[in-house]
Order: C-alpha cells, then sequence, then structure tokens
C-alpha cells in the first residue's frame, strides 16, 4: 500500500489506514511525501550518467531509456520498488484548485515512466500495472452541494476524470470508489468524527470492492 499525506485531517485519515490495515495482516509502506522532501520536478537529474540523446533533451524518452538500463536516479528507483511490492495504491491529499497537490502530480510525473507503468502498446487495460487496485482518498475545502451537478463546482466526478482513468487507468491500475470528506475543517466536531468513523468501516470491507468503471458513458454526455 502507498499513501501520500498532507493536512490535519488527511493526517488523520493516513493514521487510521495505517492501523486498521495492519490489523487485517497487511504490510503498510508509507511514503509521505512533504516528510520526505520528494523532488516533484522532471529535470535531468532524474536520469543517471549519460543521455541517450544529449542534443534533444526529451524527458519522456530519457527515462524510458534510462529505466531500460537501470539508470533512474534513487528516489525514483525506492518509489517504483514500492509500487511493484504494493497490491493497494491509496492516495491521500487535500484537493488544491480541482487537482491533487503539485508534490503528488510531481510524483505520478516521475515515478510512473515508461517501460515500468506502461508502454504506448500496453496502455489502459493492457496497462503494465494492472495487477495493482488503486484508492484515491482525498479532503476538500468546500461543501459537497458545491460538487454536485447543480452546484457552481460541477460534479466531483470530472475533477476525478484525469487522475482516475488519465494516469492511474492508463497505466492499467484498476480503481476503486474515491473516499472523499467533504470539508472537514469547515464542519462540527461530532462530524468529523464520522467522517473518520465512516473511513475505518470502508477500510474493514475494503478487499471485497469491485474497481468501479473509469470510462462510464456518462463521462462522454
Amino acid at each position: 500500500m502507498h499513501i501520500k499525506s498532507p493536512s490535519p485531517s488527511n493526517g488523520s485519515l493516513l493514521k487510521i489506514a495505517v492501523e486498521e490495515l495492519t490489523k487485517q495482516g497487511c504490510s503498510v509502506t508509507v511514503s509521505d511525501l512533504y516528510a520526505m522532501q520528494f523532488e516533484p520536478r522532471a529535470t535531468r537529474n532524474d536520469i543517471v550518467g549519460h543521455l541517450h540523446n544529449s542534443e534533444a533533451f526529451n524527458y519522456g524518452v530519457e527515462t524510458w531509456e534510462a529505466y531500460k538500463r537501470g539508470c533512474l536516479s534513487e528516489d525514483l528507483v525506492e518509489e517504483q520498488k514500492k509500487v511493484r511490492e504494493a497490491d493497494l495504491l491509496i492516495f491521500q491529499f487535500p484537493l488544491f484548485w480541482f487537482n491533487m497537490p503539485a508534490i503528488l502530480k510531481g510524483w505520478m510525473d516521475r515515478v510512473l515512466v515508461q517501460g515500468f507503468a506502461y508502454d504506448f502498446s500496453k496502455i489502459y487495460d493492457g496497462g503494465l500495472l494492472q495487477d495493482k487496485l488503486s484508492l484515491f482518498s482525498f479532503t476538500t475545502g468546500v461543501s459537497q452541494e458545491i460538487y454536485s451537478k447543480e452546484g457552481i463546482g460541477g460534479d466531483i466526478r470530472y475533477v476525478l476524470w484525469p487522475m482516475q482513468h488519465g494516469i492511474m487507468h492508463f497505466c492499467g491500475v484498476k480503481v476503486l470508489e474515491p473516499h472523499i470528506c467533504y470539508a472537514p475543517e469547515n464542519v462540527s466536531e461530532e462530524k468529523r468524527k464520522e467522517m473518520l468513523a465512516a473511513w475505518t468501516q470502508r477500510l474493514k470491507t475494503l478487499w471485497k470492492e469491485e474497481p468501479i468503471n473509469c470510462s462510464p458513458e456518462w463521462y462522454f454526455k
């Protein structure tokens, strides 16, 4: 299992996930990107040694070639090892501007390179990580009503499309229903406790869940 976490509410959700899944006998690995000071920028430093084409640097090509040679930077090799060993990837984060935080997007950009997570002949249901499950667990700054079809923010499922379909499904990863805590910092203490209890309860039966359809018809209407 692989978790990213910042912020108080997300920290509580992370703690619950680690404790509950450990109780179930799972081996839990946490990557706290902020604590690790993870580098989110995709740069030349991600390739150790010579470049495939030093005259025209292309990050996608260079990381693909470096992966094949075993010449990616140490931090990427370590994160890829965690992914390789995982059955379930849980991404825990606060929603920033309709998206994941930049540090987590940087993790996606740098870790899920061609050759490791996908190849252009092996994408979506044929992706290289098709033996994995994933779950996006996140908090928002506004209410559920705002992220509804009638709300000013629109249906939250459209926000999830690039993450669930564009990244996870692209790499072959099966996606579980997201877990969303709406505006936990703006509700009562009792309501926050209910949110945490709901997460605990869901984790108890998580392994019985079926993946969702990442390409439902309503996306295209």
